[in-house]
């Protein structure tokens, strides 16, 4: 069996991960641009001023992705670049660039799929309240409308937040993401009712436009499953798929909050300042979305937590998902199992732990669209006479994309495979030492690239469709 025709094998970025020309051409601060920059927060004090340079060589990558025949590539634009304050005036240098990276990608037949946010959000609005105030919603449908506009005759496929249990989980709940605060549960639920509702209403702005493409959201999808048996650890794993998935997932999907966080957070005071007028705005869009995007790398395993801490100090290192931690509310924790395989940053490789997660996806929401928009191999790249020989990211990507075969033939509505990412980039927390890509950009030589073992692989798997997997 081969990938389906109409199947879109790409790879995926992010703006402030490759960028870089962090304050040319009229582009506005972020808040990734001061955060990075408060010593301790980042491995080494890396931070995206220069990346790897994407802004004045884009189309020398662009140009590696078609020779790796890449049908689409996933990218974000920075909304600081089209709006330097956020909700003002449009700076028209910034909508060159992505014009350009758009025309570049269509000349070599790639589909762009463009991210309108991947974290890096505006300054003035972070100092503003970020997502924990409404005018960041508001401004993020002028931000989408500008863009759809102005791209929208050649960009068919959008996603309106990349990730928001990690901007907002990290942002309010660890502290390790901007503005940096830790353990404000309130915050949190009211950032993350937010997004869906600025979320909801770019769609409607979308659909207005009968611009005869798709949208959608993209998630972390972070399936849990009991470590065993017993009524309390499976217990515990439904806390945890209803806080980390149907959350994020049913406002969208099916326009309301589950009820089962809703009655708790009542009961806490963690419920979000929302009105009827928002969450109507959720309801009448559910069903306007095309497609769900998931970011998949790990499924977590989970038991009761038996341990009574008040609060949870969280550090840089402790944030990054590896297992071993309470969850926020401390319903629950996380754990290593002896029988499962793991990376080296303890992040566990599952593939049946996604095809199962798939299913109980298509039990809840029906046969919604899907995308696989990122999934791939955290590594430290061994280089061997000269050439990046990354064989584990080679058999991680084939284990994952023969299970996404299986979905498929299961009844899965999956269209599409994003790996992550088509070339080295900077990590938020982790600097350069954590690498992704099919395409090795060298730090000690002017950041020239070359192309990695898997870039040859991947490059076949394209031409046949996957049939040999």
């Amino acid at each position: 069996m081969k990938f389906p025709h109409d199947f879109l094998f790409g790879a995926a970025s992010a703006s402030y991960q490759i960028e870089g020309a962090w304050n040319e051409d009229g582009k506005g601060l972020t808040n990734w641009d001061v955060f990075s920059k408060i010593p301790g927060k980042t491995f080494e004090g890396t931070n995206g001023d220069v990346a790897i340079d994407h802004y004045h060589r884009y189309k020398e990558d662009i140009k590696l992705m078609a020779e790796m025949g890449l049908e689409s590539y996933r990218f974000s634009v920075s909304w600081a670049r089209i709006l330097p304050t956020g909700d003002g005036e449009v700076n028209e240098k910034g909508l060159a660039f992505y014009n350009n990276v758009i025309d570049e990608c269509l000349k070599y037949g790639i589909v762009p799929f463009v991210t309108l946010y991947h974290w890096d959000l505006p300054l003035s609005l972070e100092e503003d309240g970020g997502w924990t105030n409404k005018r960041t919603a508001e401004a993020f449908v002028k931000y989408a409308e500008i863009c759809f506009q102005a791209f929208g005759d050649r960009v068919k496929h959008w996603i309106t937040f990349n990730e928001t249990v990690m901007f907002c989980g990290l942002g309010y709940l660890k502290g390790a993401h901007p503005p940096g605060i830790q353990n404000d549960e309130k915050k949190y639920f009211q950032a993350t009712h937010y997004v869906f509702y600025a979320h909801a209403k770019a769609v409607e702005v979308y659909k207005k436009l009968n611009q005869y493409g798709e949208i959608g959201i993209t998630h972390v999808f972070l399936p849990a499953y009991s470590v065993d048996e017993k009524q309390e650890n499976i217990v515990a794993a439904r806390h945890a798929n209803e806080y980390e998935t149907f959350w994020y997932y049913d406002p969208i999907l099916k326009g309301q909050y589950p009820s089962y966080v809703v009655e708790q957070l009542e009961q806490k005071g963690w419920t979000p300042t929302w009105t009827e007028e928002e969450l109507d705005t959720l309801k009448r869009n559910a069903g306007n979305n095309d497609f769900i995007g998931l970011n998949y790398y790990q499924p977590i395993r989970v038991e009761k937590n038996h341990q009574t801490a008040l609060s949870v100090e969280h550090s840089r290192e402790s944030s990054t998902l590896s297992p071993g931690n309470p969850s926020f509310d401390g319903f629950y924790k996380t754990v290593k199992m002896e029988d499962k395989t793991y990376t080296k940053w303890g992040w566990e490789i599952s593939p049946k732990g996604f095809l199962d997660g798939l299913h109980m996806l298509k039990e809840r929401y029906g046969d919604i669209k899907m995308y696989v928009t990122e999934n791939g191999l955290g590594d430290e790249d061994p280089i061997i006479e000269g050439e990046i020989v990354d064989v584990p990211r080679i058999k991680y990507i084939e284990e994952h994309l023969k299970v996404i075969k299986l979905a498929i033939k299961e009844g899965i509505h999956l269209k599409g495979y994003y790996a992550w990412s088509a070339i080295d980039l900077l990590s938020w927390l982790n600097g350069y030492k954590k690498q992704y890509g099919f395409i090795y950009v060298d730090h000690q030589n002017q950041l020239s690239r070359k192309k990695k073992l898997s870039f040859h692989w991947y490059k076949n798997i394209i031409e046949t469709r996957g049939e040999e997997l």
